[in-house]
């Protein structure tokens, strides 16, 4: 009988609720794949990834207080193990996203397959089987 593998565990960090809510129903879709926790603001993302422990945190770079870059910076610091995806509107970001330890960055509205790429680990490929005409929940 073939082991069953843990799923990836991801937080979602992001001020806006849709955003948020998209995020989880494309994560849903991938059974490999397990959102353990959202948060609203950076502050609210650094205490649930001390008591989560996500594998992934999907982080929005801009949100009220501290913000998603200021955590990212915080988490990677406390967590380095924990991988750090910023998802922001705004391609500025990307060098300082990079610079303090984000591990990827992505663009809002970028392909699905391409969200999941970098949630899941490379032995773990999207399913071919949902097809690559999928529109991202991102996209609003």
């Amino acid at each position: 009988m073939p082991a069953v593998e843990r799923r990836v565990q991801v937080l979602i960090a992001d001020d806006d609720a849709r955003a948020r809510q998209g995020l989880r129903a494309l994560l849903a879709t991938c059974p490999e794949v397990e959102v353990v926790g959202e948060a609203g603001n950076g502050a609210e993302a650094v205490h649930l990834v001390e008591e989560c422990r996500p594998d992934v945190v999907l982080m929005d770079a801009r949100m009220p207080g501290l913000d998603g870059l200021e955590a990212t910076r915080v988490i990677k610091s406390r967590f380095p193990n924990v991988k750090v995806v910023i998802l922001t509107l705004y391609s500025g970001y990307k060098p300082e996203a990079l610079s303090i330890g984000a591990d990827s960055f992505l663009l809002k509205g970028c392909p699905a397959e391409e969200l999941l790429g970098v949630v899941l680990p490379p032995a773990s490929p999207f399913p071919s089987s949902q097809g690559s005409s999928r529109s991202s929940p991102l996209d609003g």
